[in-house]
């Protein structure tokens, strides 16, 4: 039998600036900014949620190993919520955060979802959804 995946535990953003990035993500989605202190001596930061968590590498000062063409603005990423989206259409409007498109229906990896589209400090696509 082939071996099998569980989950995902963190991944990593490439950004242009840390502050901004941490400031986006814990005032306007909530997550919680980490600093930890890695095997080699170096002081990284990190954005933890739930039980996942994302790494940030700063644009041109990335830590090995890393992805063969880092750059900021190239993810798209899909957070799910079980607060409504009219409550965070409400937040991002208070934050001042544009949105791209949305509410729309998609389909995610469990099946349908609905959703709505966002950009951070990067460029950055984030998708912020509710399960149906």
């Amino acid at each position: 039998m082939a071996p099998t995946l569980t989950s995902l535990d963190h991944l990593v953003l490439t950004v242009a600036d840390i502050g901004a990035t941490v400031a986006f993500y814990t005032d306007v989605l909530g997550m919680r900014a980490e600093v930890f202190h890695p095997a080699d001596g170096s002081r990284r930061h990190a954005l933890v949620f739930g039980r996942q968590k994302i790494n940030l590498h700063p644009k041109g000062g990335e830590f090995d190993p890393k992805a063969a063409h880092p750059a900021p603005g190239t993810a798209d990423l899909c957070f799910l919520t079980a607060t409504p989206l009219t409550d965070w259409q409400a937040h991002l409007a208070a934050c001042g955060v544009e949105l791209e498109e949305g509410p729309v229906r998609r389909t995610g990896a469990t099946g349908p979802i609905l959703s709505l589209y966002l950009r951070d400090p990067d460029g950055n696509l984030i998708e912020v959804s509710n399960p149906l």
